[in-house]
């Protein structure tokens, strides 16, 4: 066996190599590159769990970053139970080859309770006083104290959230070094985020200033890592999940959906909650894509040809749409809405901004019934937010409760990038690259395919 490591570099594609990424593509032009036909939707959960199973959403059952758990009558995103995820895993695949064969998974999504030998992904602690502390999980242990003493604790808010930065990436890169080193195992999958948070906020356009400097950041961070693993005889792929394409404005799919009397909404406090058990439609929106989900009698024709008719809205699958797409599982939307490719989805559904539930202007990943890319950006219509943060900050310190409300509710104009759809343009989607080019095949590789070329690359002479 070849010890092998998978870098998963988020966003990375052919467009974004160049002068700014002198590492990633003098890697590249050593060895060799091919585009990756991905999956819809092409969000980080799905995608990860097809690149590990081989298999598309239908059968590992990751539909999108969550879903509506219809016996709970709640929606979860950003789970990580490994669980959760149907079929044969990659590492399990090659402990079958051979009982020699060890992995370590350091930050791929749905990474706790699984069958890896090693593994660490995020998991904040949150106290009963209503703090949420960063954190990391581990197994086995003792790994999580290792790391710490390392490079200090797990830089939660530079890994999500208008802080998000390089400092996550580096982190987690000196983790699987520092993993690499004292564990050795056959297989080796790391997880870089860097890039989702600048394409998301400015577009994928290298030739902004800001763009660039991203790309020189994770270019030095993924070079050394690169090196550090080719240096000890690894075998390197490269990996992404998705191409970021450019936006323009988003569509309110939960608000089309409440003007046309399908959504329920409860008051608590003076601010609207979606009650979702009790809605007759309503959907669960992930960048580009929206499950929607049909409850109580809705027939699904009607609803389809109001989301047709909903401009920004490019399609709406219905059951031979899924199936067509691999996305007929249970867990999926009746329907499933695909956005224009300068679109995205929000998950808002009130009419009125006063009425927003409190956690909308907040980084909340777990009580948003949806993805919100605006979790990014401080709000720039409050004036001095950085000193309202501060002393929010420092009466959480002395005790009191508050809300770190910063986030824009209004502005969808400021997201340049997403994803979820497939890219019209190869050089603009998701890409492979091997350290052993003799392995890759000619043309695209199919996402399905991706677990097969890893162990190729770990069994091969």
């Amino acid at each position: 066996m070849t010890p092998t490591l998978v870098l998963l570099i988020v966003g990375l594609t052919p467009r974004l190599l160049g002068p700014h990424t002198p590492e990633l593509s003098a890697f590249v032009k050593d060895g060799a590159v091919r585009p990756l036909r991905t999956v819809v939707p092409a969000v980080t959960c799905t995608v990860q769990s097809t690149l590990l199973t081989g298999l598309l959403p239908r059968d590992h059952g990751a539909v999108a970053n969550g879903w509506y758990f219809r016996d709970l009558a709640e929606v979860w995103l950003w789970r990580q139970s490994n669980r959760l995820v149907g079929g044969e895993k990659l590492w399990e695949a090659g402990k079958k080859r051979d009982p020699a064969f060890t992995a370590a998974n350091m930050f791929w999504w749905y990474n706790m309770y699984s069958s890896v030998d090693v593994s660490a992904t995020p998991r904040p602690m949150y106290p009963a006083d209503g703090r949420k502390i960063p954190d990391h999980y581990t197994e086995p242990p003792e790994l999580h104290d290792e790391l710490d003493r390392l490079s200090g604790p797990f830089p939660l808010f530079r890994f999500w959230g208008p802080g998000a930065d390089i400092a996550s990436s580096r982190w987690i890169a000196r983790a699987t070094a520092h993993v690499l080193e004292t564990r050795r195992p056959t297989l080796t999958l790391c997880y870089l985020p860097h890039l989702d948070y600048g394409l998301q906020k400015w577009g994928p356009h290298p030739e902004d200033p800001r763009v660039a400097a991203e790309l020189r950041a994770i270019d030095a961070v993924a070079g050394e890592l690169i090196r550090f693993a080719r240096g000890r005889g690894l075998r390197v792929l490269l990996v992404s999940e998705y191409g970021i394409v450019p936006v323009s404005g988003a569509v309110h799919v939960n608000r089309v959906l409440r003007e046309a009397g399908l959504i329920r909404v409860r008051v608590e406090l003076g601010r609207e909650q979606l009650d979702a058990g009790a809605s007759k439609a309503f959907a669960l929106a992930d960048h580009q894509i929206a499950h929607v989900y049909l409850q109580h009698g809705t027939d699904p024709a009607t609803v389809k040809a109001l989301l047709e008719r909903t401009p920004g809205i490019a399609r709406v699958l219905d059951e031979d749409g899924k199936r067509e797409f691999g996305l007929d599982h249970p867990r999926s939307g009746e329907l499933v809405a695909l956005a224009e490719p300068d679109r995205w989805f929000t998950y808002y559904w009130w009419l009125d901004d006063s009425r927003a539930p409190d956690y909308a202007p907040t980084v909340d990943i777990h009580r948003k019934p949806g993805y919100d890319p605006l979790e990014l950006f401080l709000d720039p219509r409050q004036p001095f937010v950085k000193a309202k943060i501060a002393a929010k900050l420092l009466l959480r310190r002395l005790g009191f409760r508050t809300l770190l409300d910063v986030i824009p509710i209004r502005g969808v104009e400021l997201v340049k990038g997403s994803h979820g759809l497939l890219t019209e343009r190869e050089e603009d989607g998701p890409l492979v690259a091997s350290s052993a080019p003799h392995l890759l095949p000619e043309g695209p590789v199919a996402a399905t395919a991706f677990k097969e070329l890893v162990l190729a690359h770990v069994f091969a002479p």
